[in-house]
């Protein structure tokens, strides 16, 4: 089935990495027969999601674990959860917050914008967002002074590219904090998956991810943490949540990806990342204009990506240029572009094979050269 031209869609080489906007992950080939088997079957989906708890806590090291449809989701029911425990009346009394400690204490670097603002996602379960400090910096003080005063239902903490990465309370010590007054700790760690056991080691309460991003499996979010607030999580699909559930298709999807990742050589798979990222810089070293580096992930996540800064004065092309020839082509090149205003791209080589590397190599070429 040729789903591009039966519905008049362009095909999309990716970049740019772990996108929503790109429709997530290229799942993997036993995730597609794992969720492809479960649409053949019921569940009872209580016994599911129990099951697929014990997956996520044999990859994770958490208590326990349950799937919704997706990290936002997640956010907005940790929060929830959070204020309600595991009490269905004040489940079914959400949003209306009346009666329950509903301030949500997050550092204003960590208040990133996803598709929708992060502050939205806190709103949505009836809490109110408490912005910590300034966009430049927040200090442990502020933290404590704000827990001091009480009626704080959670910490919501954010691990991605997306945050000021200077200036802020990290992980542990924002956990330390909040379990002094007895307070938990909520992880977005959307694209984090690689890092789960590090975060969740933490000692966060709850910590979610996408299933649909590294872990390349059909679209869900991930819940790891300690049990009774998973549970509690889990409750809000008799109230708020109910539009948030997972279906089967996720739930197995994830429980496959997961599996995946337990028996996954992470070395190996950074070696060959490391193995594109060279093939790049080697297709596209002698281009005039074009100043070409390495960036670590900013999150800490086992890769790198290629920087192409070009000269518009040499190559006759800006960054955002450049950024828009190549996705107006056919197929759509997508490159990584949240630095496009400082003059350069990236170059994400993860979701892409060895021959699109040589085809987007190519089209780099055509647009920076006299080639064009």
């Amino acid at each position: 089935m040729d789903l591009f031209r039966n519905y008049g869609l362009r095909r999309v080489i990716n970049s740019c990495g772990k996108m929503t906007h790109l429709a997530g992950a290229k799942v993997l080939p036993d995730v597609i027969e794992a969720a492809a088997e479960s649409m053949k079957h019921f569940f009872i989906l209580d016994e599911l999601q129990s099951a697929a708890g014990q997956v996520i806590s044999r990859a994770t090291g958490a208590e326990s674990g349950c799937i919704t449809a997706c990290t936002s989701a997640g956010i907005t029911l940790g929060v929830a959860a959070s204020m309600t425990g595991m009490s269905l009346p004040r489940v079914l009394q959400l949003p209306d917050t009346s009666g329950m400690s509903s301030r949500v204490l997050i550092q204003k670097g960590h208040c990133v914008n996803y598709g929708h603002p992060i502050t939205q996602s806190i709103r949505l379960s009836g809490a109110v967002p408490i912005e910590l400090g300034s966009i430049g910096g927040c200090t442990p003080d502020e933290i404590r002074y704000e827990l001091q005063r009480g009626d704080v239902a959670a910490i919501v903490h954010v691990e991605s590219h997306h945050t000021v990465q200077y200036g802020w309370v990290k992980l542990p010590q924002v956990v330390s904090l909040a379990h002094e007054f007895d307070v938990p700790v909520i992880v977005d760690a959307a694209a984090q998956d690689l890092r789960l056991q590090q975060l969740v080691g933490c000692g966060s309460d709850l910590v979610l991810t996408s299933a649909h991003k590294f872990l390349s499996s059909t679209t869900g979010g991930i819940v790891a943490g300690r049990r009774e607030l998973v549970n509690a999580v889990y409750l809000q699909n008799k109230g708020i949540g109910r539009p948030m559930k997972a279906g089967k298709e996720a739930i197995i999807g994830a429980m496959a990806a997961l599996e995946h990742r337990i028996q996954e050589d992470i070395p190996a798979w950074s070696a060959d990342q490391d193995r594109k990222v060279q093939m790049i810089l080697d297709r596209l070293a002698d281009i005039p204009g074009l100043i070409l580096s390495v960036d670590p992930d900013p999150g800490g996540s086992p890769f790198s990506r290629v920087r192409l800064t070009p000269d518009p004065n040499i190559t006759g092309c800006s960054a955002a240029a450049f950024r828009d020839v190549l996705a107006a082509g056919d197929p759509a090149i997508v490159v990584r572009a949240h630095h496009v205003d400082e003059g350069y791209v990236n170059v994400d080589a993860i979701e892409m094979t060895d021959d699109e590397i040589e085809y987007v190599c190519a089209e780099i070429r055509r647009t920076l050269s006299n080639d064009k």
